[in-house]
């Protein structure tokens, strides 16, 4: 390290060594970090040194810059620690807060079922894939042969994002979307995990990874009335598998292993045809009422018909290859989707979704 650079340091840690308050050390980051401050100025002269030593010089440069920035983030933690732990003695007892012992907590009950179901089909070779919440139109829509008329392309199904007026979100977007984007692409909120799916083929094909098994947990937003069974946030998980030979059979083999390991052996599984852009055929998965078996009429839950209807699923429709080009003479595979808020009802016999986002401690603590 330089002289120069040795006598900085020196001069910050006198400088450091002096504060006591949070002002003076944000005073003291923007003297040293901020966008006009000596770190940008000491980076912006690097152009004008000698090709030989601008490589060095720059390293070390970054060196002290990182050096420096942990060392006010550690003077920041420790004051804001001090000051509240002053302000906490000069206070007293607290009479408002509950005796001991505390309650424990745990998790969300959703987040039980989703760690649960993750955890069944990462036992069955399924790694687990995420991405991010705003999404571009074509990963939502297009690649997954959304038509431009459907219906849920309209604003009443799907919250739309500005990103053009919000330039630390666009960023933030880009930097997690390294996929390219069409001209004048649109950004929303995801209205499912299946753009997981496509950036994940995408990424497969790229790296000449096959078989592609995996699944998508996240949330997903919609334009909903919110009512008992309805929300405008909820918890999706869903499934890709894509090889060759892969069939129905594997689907729905699949499928019925899901349903034994979380309901038990004694559920019962059936499939009916059932239309999805994205697959074809598509089919929906129904299992046998876990409430009543199927032998109550008045069953609140399955009304009587000793069906519950869990999950979406079929084969990857070829328009959905051709977008992100495989060929559909090569490769075949299948998808299904369920919502975790659904799957958790049916588990524990609620009827009503809401329940999950009012934060009553006394439903939530019987999870």
């Amino acid at each position: 390290m330089s002289a120069s650079l040795s006598d900085l340091e020196s001069k910050f840690n006198r400088e450091i060594a002096g504060t006591s308050t949070t002002d003076q050390i944000d005073a003291l980051q923007r003297e040293y970090l901020g966008r006009k401050g000596i770190f940008n100025a000491l980076l912006e002269n690097i152009k004008n040194l000698p090709a030989e030593e601008k490589q060095k010089y720059g390293k070390d440069v970054n060196i002290l810059k990182n050096k420096i920035q942990g060392l006010l983030l550690a003077k920041k933690l420790e004051t804001e620690e001090k000051t509240l732990t002053d302000a906490i003695g000069k206070q007293g007892i607290d009479g408002s807060l509950p005796p001991y012992p505390f309650s424990p907590g745990h998790l969300h009950p959703v987040h039980q079922v989703l760690d649960e179901v993750t955890r069944i089909f990462a036992a069955m070779g399924f790694s687990v894939a995420e991405g991010p919440e705003i999404e571009s139109e074509e990963n939502n829509f297009d690649k997954l042969n959304i038509p431009e008329d459907h219906p849920a392309k309209d604003m009443h199904d799907t919250f739309y994002v500005d990103l053009s007026s919000k330039r630390e979100l666009g960023q933030t977007m880009l930097n997690l979307d390294p996929m390219k984007r069409s001209p004048g692409s649109k950004f929303l909120l995801r209205t499912h995990t299946s753009p997981v799916q496509i950036r994940e083929l995408l990424k497969h094909k790229e790296q000449g990874r096959f078989p592609v098994r995996l699944i998508a947990p996240g949330k997903v937003y919609r334009h909903e009335a919110i009512d008992a069974t309805h929300s405008s946030v909820f918890h999706q998980i869903e499934g890709l598998v894509v090889g060759k030979d892969i069939s129905f059979a594997d689907l729905k083999g699949t499928l019925e292993l899901f349903v034994k390991r979380f309901f038990g052996d004694e559920v019962k599984t059936r499939l009916q045809p059932s239309f999805f852009p994205f697959v074809e055929p598509g089919a929906e998965m129904h299992i046998s009422c876990t409430i009543c078996s199927g032998k109550n009429a008045a069953c609140p839950v399955c009304k009587g018909s000793g069906w519950l209807e869990m999950l979406g699923a079929g084969m990857v429709h070829p328009n959905v290859f051709k977008a992100v080009g495989y060929d559909p003479e090569e490769f075949t595979g299948f998808a299904f989707g369920m919502g975790i808020e659904r799957i958790a009802m049916i588990r524990y016999g609620i009827s009503d979704m809401r329940l999950f986002f009012e934060n009553h401690l006394d439903f939530l603590s019987q999870f």
